[in-house]
């Protein structure tokens, strides 16, 4: 099991930006599937948790290749969460920053962000 958190390279944003939005998306995940029925991905996130929660963080371009990647996660039924920033400090608001995936079986988030480089 694994999540993969996908992030926008094309908005310059810096390295502690980043970190929180990742950081983000990955508790929105894990939200997500505390509060859904799917017992699926409530057996999937137990096994993470006591497998010590991997994670792995990559890049996408822009933000078309991201979306491309959520109707992979769509068509896979892997959990996903899409992160919109505040607009508090770096950019505006409301822009799709990344995108976490999972956890789900390294197969499945592999279909989704395995062709992609590591962050």
């Amino acid at each position: 099991m694994k999540m993969a958190i996908a992030v926008r390279t094309d908005l310059k944003i810096g390295k502690g930006k980043i970190a929180a939005q990742v950081a983000h998306g990955a508790v929105m995940n894990v939200l997500k599937i505390i509060n859904s029925s799917n017992k699926e991905w409530k057996e999937w996130l137990n096994v993470w948790l006591n497998e010590g929660q991997p994670k792995i963080v990559v890049k996408v371009p822009d933000l078309n290749e991201l979306l491309s990647r959520v109707d992979i996660a769509k068509n896979e039924r892997i959990p996903y969460s899409v992160v919109e920033d505040a607009g508090k400090t770096q950019i505006t608001p409301g822009t799709i920053t990344c995108v976490s995936f999972g956890p789900s079986p390294d197969f499945l988030i592999d279909k989704v962000t395995g062709d992609l480089k590591l962050l």
